[in-house]
């Protein structure tokens, strides 16, 4: 009897130790084959057993960090991290151990918006992206990782979203954002230094649910759902991708963001102006970091052939953004646009300019343009009009092909086709039918292939010098 009451106690001390041994739970964000940012202080963070500490290790300087669990479980600790570099392990211990292998530092970028940004290097059905085929099968890089967050929306803020760290691979490549991967590959030829990519996007979707709860209440037209319980509410309500698929990784240091999305909200240019202005300024307050560098990809041309407003005042809505807010640019797409297909099968132009801005603006190279040309002046001198443009400081070019976009109004606000030429000093306009010019718009259609670029190879917006309806 007095030995089954040993064994008994016994038992129970051995449950009672392994209950203050739980096993350490990251969010799905920590993983082998991640990227922290480097030179920065990264966060860590997850769950433990309430109460109990939390030790972590750092190969890449052997340094130690100790941290408490609180009573509910969590705890969050920041590391520093050095120069571009490894890889390395990091193991983090309750008691039980959790070990992260082959974890790279260097660049990180969050990477956002529809279809356009989510359309895989594969493509989609019938729809394919322009050298794809060999740009996938020579995809092996161990500098490059790959991070896709699963579709999800919610009506309140989430700690943690679903998605792995991948390695770049073919099998892998096939199946993440081109537009993402092309921007990825062009950072880490010019920098040599790893670059991981997380990529949370959905097709199909405005830019409301994007924004915080925070942040979209500065919107009054916006209707919030103020049920917290539904269960049938759509993805395209305001804030709900960004609970579920950015405020998990407002905590995970990053560089930037980029994003390609407006398709969905062409329809309401001005307020999408004000709403663009408002994400990027969110964002910049959920990660907090000041003036963090924020590109984007301008829609491309498209033949909507559906009643609404010509899409390029949406373009004109998203090249107005680039102007009001520090460490921002746009990348132009007024080549690539299809005329039956809203997926432009061009892809690595969207990622390679987007890396332009980035390699420029972010990590401060030199030598090559970042932006297609953009207007600086207007001067009338009687039928003829000059237009001058920054961005152009080698000049201007059609690589062969006429002007045919551009086009001359008067007073009476009815714009005709203009004769236009480069000069020395920029482009000439004038057209027989407007005596008396007083406004000039450049591509200003639903579909167009626009055919003005800097000589470095980058293509102009289209703009209009009016402010008519």
């Amino acid at each position: 009897m007095k030995t089954r009451l040993i064994i008994y106690i016994f038992f129970l001390h051995t449950v009672f130790v392994l209950s203050l041994k739980a096993e350490i739970i990251l969010p799905a964000i920590f993983g082998d084959h991640m990227v922290l940012q480097q030179q920065t202080e990264a966060g860590i963070w997850g769950k433990a057993s309430p109460g109990n500490t939390v030790d972590i290790y750092t190969s890449w300087d052997n340094a130690n960090y100790s941290t408490r669990a609180d009573s509910a479980g969590n705890w969050k600790i920041k590391v520093k991290t050095p120069l571009a570099g490894g890889p390395y392990d990091i193991t983090i211990s309750d008691g039980e151990m959790l070990k992260l292998s082959n974890v790279l530092i260097g660049e990180v970028w969050i990477v956002s918006g529809q279809s356009n940004m989510a359309m895989p290097m594969k493509g989609y059905r019938n729809e394919p992206v322009t050298g794809s085929n060999e740009a996938i099968a020579t995809s092996q890089n161990n500098d490059l990782r790959l991070f896709t967050v699963s579709r999800d929306k919610s009506l309140i803020p989430l700690n943690n979203l679903t998605g792995q760290w991948q390695e770049c691979n073919p099998d892998n490549v096939s199946e993440f954002s081109a537009t993402a991967y092309f921007f990825g590959k062009m950072l880490w030829q010019a920098l040599g230094v790893p670059v991981g990519l997380i990529n949370s996007s959905w097709g199909g979707t405005r830019i409301e649910p994007w924004i915080s709860k925070t942040g979209i209440q500065k919107f009054d037209w916006v209707t919030m759902s103020d049920n917290k319980q539904a269960d049938d509410f759509s993805h395209q309500t305001p804030t709900v991708l960004f609970n579920a698929m950015i405020r998990p990784l407002t905590d995970f240091s990053v560089r930037g963001a980029l994003w390609y999305q407006g398709e969905s909200n062409r329809n309401e240019p001005e307020r999408y102006a004000e709403l663009m202005k408002g994400l990027i300024e969110n964002w910049r307050d959920e990660w907090g970091i000041d003036e963090m560098p924020f590109y984007y990809v301008q829609i491309a041309p498209f033949d909507y052939g559906t009643p609404g407003l010509n899409s390029a005042f949406l373009r004109e809505a998203q090249l107005k953004v680039s102007s009001l807010l520090p460490n921002s640019g746009m990348a132009s797409l007024m080549d690539a646009g299809e005329k039956d297909c809203i997926h432009p099968a061009d892809k690595r132009s969207a990622g390679e300019r987007l890396a332009y801005l980035a390699l420029a603006k972010t990590y401060g190279k030199k030598g090559f343009e970042y932006s297609g040309p953009l207007l600086r002046d207007m001067t009338v001198e009687g039928n003829i009009v000059k237009l001058t443009f920054d961005h152009a400081e080698n000049g201007l070019t059609t690589f062969g092909k006429e002007l045919v976009n551009f086009k001359l109004a008067g007073d009476n606000k009815r714009f005709y086709e203009a004769s236009a030429y480069i000069t020395r000093e920029g482009i000439t306009l004038f057209s027989p039918r407007v005596p008396k010019p007083v406004a000039v718009r450049y591509a200003f259609d639903d579909f167009v292939i626009g055919e003005l670029y800097s000589t470095g190879g980058l293509p102009a917006s289209s703009f209009r010098t009016d402010k008519w309806e």
